[in-house]
């Protein structure tokens, strides 16, 4: 299997690993049988993400995708976040192998499942938002 430059780099050099103690949400996401499991921690003030920190255990490209996906979105609104997808992750790789496109799932589910938390601890989901969770729902190895 194949990764790219950027892949091992994340993978081998991965960027804001750790914890945030007074992160504004948390999300975590994955799954024990395929053993890949992300915790995203996120600090928000006025509405746009000044840190994320990540927390993965799982396979190489779970990590690259959790690093790449915490650099994607800091310095970003909560709206600019909410748009993430994991093509958009698993293309700032430079791609991933057909097998790991589930890892780039998970690294979309984990930030949305902080965003969702945040939401919900600050006033509720606006409807106009709610289908950018609708990815939460879906199976990390359906992609």
């Amino acid at each position: 299997m194949l990764y790219s430059d950027k892949v091992m780099d994340h993978f081998m050099n991965p960027r804001n690993v750790g914890e945030i103690e007074d992160a504004s949400a948390t999300g975590t996401v994955g799954n024990a049988k395929c053993g890949d499991i992300m915790k995203v921690y996120l600090k928000i003030e006025n509405d746009r993400i000044i840190d994320a920190k990540f927390k993965t255990f799982g396979c190489g490209s779970a990590i690259a995708t959790s690093s790449m996906a915490t650099e994607m979105i800091v310095g970003k609104t909560i709206d600019e976040a909410l748009t993430l997808t994991n093509k958009a992750v698993a293309e700032a790789l430079d791609g991933l192998p057909p097998i790991k496109m589930h890892c780039s799932l998970l690294a979309e589910q984990a930030v949305k499942a902080a965003l969702k938390e945040y939401y919900e601890n600050n006033g509720g989901i606006p409807d106009a938002k709610r289908v950018f969770f609708d990815v939460l729902q879906e199976d990390e190895h359906s992609v």
